[in-house]
């Protein structure tokens, strides 16, 4: 009997080796406490590698009278299972609602761990994630191997379409914003006063934008800079406890992303040479900025170039 690729990705029972290797090892997932009854797990600050599972994404937990919250869920359905553990030992309440941000499958991979009942998204990122999700996951499947183990694309069950979620007496605001992607979704606890901004802000590590658009995203950012808050988790990086630095961070990068991607294109320059433009030294305490620079030309630069190069016709007769 011949294999799908799926099955043998996924080591199942008589499974052919897997190309990326197996994975021996468990997630680390090591909740900080970075405010009252509010954890933050701190992925990675890599790209997406076999060696860390694909575990890059930033992770919140919030304990209520209600039960246990999670803020996005990670790349795989054995993060899910750990986050869920690791999560209510922490809280003795178990997991009554998990938030995605957006689309990105190293946040929402996990929700095949939860009920999706439980799981709330976007109307956007829902539709985003049926139409991309599958790609997604396949892609994770070949670049991940066994860390995937069983991992299928899930859809969160609950739309959000209220502005506010009360779980006995702790609040948090439901922000709909976008610019990362089609649809993110940003949180404030108000007890604390503390942004769970998703991939909307990046702390010491280059921004990416396999899914963005910059306009949309400075948008978000001055909205969530107007939010009143007093810190700040990121998508991807550290804790921000003044809650303004990873916002002016992110924006800086945009903003010289974007002009410097536009100088590029009008000074003729091919995708290559726009790869290896210097970076300013001002970012150079973020991570993966070479790394993203390159993946932000591949995702970006064509539309620049359909922008700003116009085709020219000549005339007729």
């Amino acid at each position: 009997m011949m294999l799908s690729r799926r099955q043998a990705l996924a080591g199942m029972t008589g499974a052919l080796p897997l190309l990326a290797g197996a994975a021996t090892d468990e997630y680390r997932i090591d909740p900080q406490p970075v405010a009252d009854g509010l954890w933050m797990i701190h992925g990675a600050d890599e790209p997406m590698l076999f060696a860390n599972g694909g575990a890059i994404a930033n992770i919140t937990i919030i304990a209520t009278p209600a039960g246990t919250l999670l803020v996005d869920a990670g790349p795989s359905i054995r993060y899910g299972h750990m986050l869920r553990k690791v999560a209510e030992r922490l809280t003795g309440q178990p997991v009554v609602r998990v938030y995605v941000t957006h689309l990105h499958p190293d946040h929402g991979m996990g929700i095949a761990a939860f009920d999706p009942a439980i799981v709330a998204a976007l109307p956007g990122t829902i539709a985003d994630m049926e139409r991309d999700g599958r790609g997604f996951s396949d892609a994770l499947y070949r670049l991940l191997g066994d860390w995937m183990r069983g991992t299928d694309l899930a859809l969160p069950g609950r739309r959000i379409d209220q502005p506010a979620e009360d779980f006995g007496g702790r609040r948090l605001q439901l922000l709909p914003l976008a610019g990362h992607s089609n649809a993110d979704l940003a949180l404030l606890d108000e007890r604390t006063g503390t942004l769970i901004g998703g991939d909307l802000l990046f702390l010491d590590r280059a921004p990416s934008t396999p899914t963005a658009n910059l306009g949309r995203w400075r948008e978000s950012l001055d909205a969530l800079a107007r939010l009143p808050h007093k810190a700040a988790i990121p998508g991807h990086g550290p804790f921000d406890p003044g809650g303004t630095r990873a916002i002016a961070q992110t924006r800086d990068w945009l903003d010289w992303l974007d002009a410097t991607l536009r100088t590029a294109v009008q000074s003729g320059l091919d995708m290559v040479e726009a790869g290896t433009l210097p970076i300013p030294d001002r970012f150079a305490t973020m991570a993966a900025t070479r790394y993203e620079l390159q993946r932000s030309v591949a995702h970006l630069y064509p539309a620049l170039e359909a922008e700003l190069l116009p085709r020219v016709d000549l005339p007729e007769g």
